[in-house]
C-alpha cells in the first residue's frame, strides 16, 4: 500500500518533469552556442563579431516570443503552445546534423529562439494550474532544471569534441541529440500532459473572449499601481542579474586580479548556487512571497556590496563566498516572482499578461550587458557594479514597500 501511494504521488508530478526538462533542453541549446563560437569559426571562417550577432538575434527572437506566445497560450491552451515550440527547436537543431552553408547556422539559431521562447511564460501559467498549492515548489524546480542546462552544455560540448561523426564535425552529434530529444519529449508531453489539464484547450469560456482586439486588456494589468510596482522591481532585478552574469568573470580576473581558472570555478559556482531555488519556492507556498522576494533581493543586494567593497583587499575564497551569495539570492527570487505573479494576473489572461512583464523584463536584461560594457570602458567596472548594486537595492526597497502595503 505505501509503495503504492508513493508510486502515485510520482507520477502526479509528470507534468512538472516534462515540462522542466523541456526547459532545460532550451536553455542547453541556449548555452551549447557561445563555447561552439571558436568551432564555428573554423568551420564556416565567420568571425567573433558576426557570430555575437547571430547570437544576439537568438536571443532577440527569443524576448519577442514572450507576449506572442502567452496570448497564443490565453486563446488555444498551454499544451499546443509548448508542444509546438519543443518540436520547433528541436527541428531546427536536427538541420545543424548536416553540413551546410553558414546561413543555415544563422536560420536554425533564430528559429530556435523562436521555438524556446515559447516555453517559460507559457510553463508558468500551466505550473501554476497543475499544482495551485504548491506553484512555488513547481516553479523552483523549473528554474533549477533550466539553469543545469547552462552546467551540462559545456561538459558535452567537452564529450563530443572527441568523438568521430560520419556527418561532419562532431559538434554536430550534440545538435543530434537535442533534436531527437527534444522530439521525443514533445510527443510525450502531448499526449501525457491534456490527461492531467483537461481544462486546457482551445475554446474554453475563458481564452475564447481574447481577440485581436482585446489586446489591450494585457496592457491595462499595467494601471494597477501594486502591480505595476511589481512590474518594475522584476526590470530593475532582470537589468542588475543580467549584467553581473554577463561580466562578472572578467570583473574577477581586471578588478580583482584572480586567474581565469579561478574566476571560471567561481563563476560555474554562481549557477550551481540555483539550487536554492527548490528551496525558496516551496517556502513561497508556506511563508508568503513577498517576504521571500525582500529576503533574497535583500540578500542579493548586500551580497553584491560586499563584493565590490571587498574587491581588492579579499582573496579568492571571500569573493567567491560573495559571488556565489550574490547567486543565492538572484536565484532565489525567481521562483517566487513567478508565483506571485501568477497570482496576481487574472487567470483568462494569465498567459499574456505574465508575457508583458516577461518582454519588459527581458528587455531591460538585453540592454544591461551594453550599459555595463560600456561604463566599464568609461569609467571601470567597479562603478559599473555599483549601478547594478543599486538597481537590486531599489528592487528590494519596493518590494518592501509591497509588503508594508499588503
Amino acid at each position: 500500500m505505501a509503495l503504492r501511494e508513493t508510486v502515485d504521488r510520482l507520477r502526479g508530478y509528470d507534468v512538472l518533469v516534462l515540462t522542466a526538462t523541456i526547459w532545460f533542453l532550451a536553455k542547453f541549446l541556449r548555452y551549447a552556442f557561445p563555447p561552439l563560437f571558436d568551432s564555428f569559426g573554423a568551420s564556416y571562417g565567420a568571425s567573433n563579431a558576426v557570430l555575437g550577432t547571430a547570437y544576439t538575434g537568438l536571443m532577440l527572437v527569443y524576448a519577442a516570443m514572450q507576449f506572442p506566445s502567452g496570448v497564443l497560450a490565453d486563446r488555444f491552451g498551454s499544451v499546443g503552445v509548448i508542444t509546438a515550440g519543443v518540436v520547433v527547436a528541436a527541428v531546427a537543431a536536427l538541420a545543424l546534423v548536416v553540413d551546410s552553408p553558414f546561413l543555415v547556422l544563422v536560420g536554425a539559431m533564430l528559429v530556435m529562439g523562436a521555438g524556446t521562447g515559447a516555453h517559460k511564460t507559457v510553463a508558468v501559467r500551466l505550473l501554476s494550474r497543475a499544482y495551485p498549492a504548491r506553484t512555488g515548489r513547481a516553479l523552483g524546480v523549473l528554474d533549477t532544471f533550466g539553469a543545469f542546462g547552462g552546467v551540462v552544455a559545456p561538459a558535452v560540448i567537452v564529450a563530443v569534441a572527441s568523438v568521430s561523426f560520419p556527418l561532419g564535425d562532431s559538434w554536430r552529434l550534440l545538435f543530434l541529440g537535442a533534436g531527437v530529444l527534444g522530439l521525443g519529449l514533445g510527443a510525450a508531453f502531448r499526449v501525457r500532459v491534456p490527461r492531467r489539464l483537461p481544462n486546457d484547450s482551445a475554446g474554453d469560456a475563458a481564452t475564447a473572449a481574447v481577440s485581436a482586439g482585446g489586446i489591450g486588456q494585457y496592457t491595462t494589468l499595467l494601471r494597477d499601481p501594486r502591480f505595476a510596482v511589481f512590474a518594475l522591481l522584476t526590470v530593475l532585478f532582470s537589468f542588475t542579474y543580467n549584467g553581473f552574469v554577463a561580466f562578472a568573470p572578467l570583473y574577477l580576473t581586471q578588478e580583482a586580479g584572480l586567474t581565469d581558472a579561478t574566476a571560471s570555478l567561481l563563476y560555474s559556482a554562481l549557477f550551481l548556487a540555483s539550487l536554492v531555488q527548490l528551496v525558496t519556492g516551496d517556502l513561497s507556498d508556506r511563508v508568503g512571497r513577498l517576504p521571500l522576494i525582500v529576503g533574497t533581493l535583500g540578500f542579493a543586494s548586500i551580497a553584491l556590496t560586499a563584493l565590490i567593497a571587498l574587491t581588492g583587499t579579499a582573496g579568492p575564497l571571500v569573493l567567491g563566498a560573495t559571488l556565489v551569495a550574490v547567486g543565492i539570492g538572484s536565484h532565489g527570487f525567481r521562483p517566487v516572482r513567478g508565483a506571485y505573479l501568477m497570482s496576481a494576473i487574472p487567470d483568462d489572461v494569465a498567459g499574456g499578461g505574465l508575457g508583458v512583464v516577461r518582454t519588459m523584463l527581458m528587455a531591460a536584461g538585453a540592454i544591461a550587458p551594453a550599459i555595463v560594457g560600456t561604463l566599464s570602458e568609461l569609467v571601470g567596472f567597479r562603478p559599473a557594479f555599483v549601478l547594478l548594486a543599486a538597481s537590486v537595492a531599489a528592487a528590494t526597497a519596493l518590494g518592501a514597500v509591497l509588503w508594508l502595503l499588503e
